[in-house]
């Protein structure tokens, strides 16, 4: 078990320590999902928080808006609301994960076996 619990130790590593930015905001969703679910006080406000402090407002209203919601987030989780910030943790994760499989080499080829649907438009 120990030998488990350190290999996939390693594996985690290896795997932040070689991700793109955009595995890295996919897997600190992942983190704040799950911590949501359980309701993990800590773990949620920390994840969440990287998301936030991540934002390059160089991009213009998409980071203005995605702080608002992100800090919409932190206050639902410090007034025990994990429902509602994992609802939109969760829409938001999607629409990351959809951008990373459009920008993925299979994607790109037009070789693709699924059809890669568009992303929504946020309103």
């Amino acid at each position: 078990m120990i030998a488990t619990s350190f290999q996939t130790h390693e594996y985690r590593q290896h795997d932040v320590l070689g991700a793109s930015p955009l595995r890295l905001i996919l897997l600190t969703y992942d983190v704040a999902i799950k911590a949501c679910e359980q309701e993990d006080f800590e773990r949620a406000t920390q994840a969440i928080s990287l998301l936030r402090d991540a934002l390059d407002f160089d991009q213009g209203e998409i980071a203005v808006k995605l702080f608002a919601l992100y800090q919409w987030c932190l206050e639902c989780v410090r007034k025990d609301k994990y429902q509602d910030a994992l609802q939109v943790l969760r829409a938001l994760g999607e629409v990351w994960e959809e951008v990373d499989r459009m920008n993925s080499p299979v994607a790109r080829s037009g070789t693709s076996y699924v059809e890669v649907p568009r992303v929504a438009q946020a309103a």
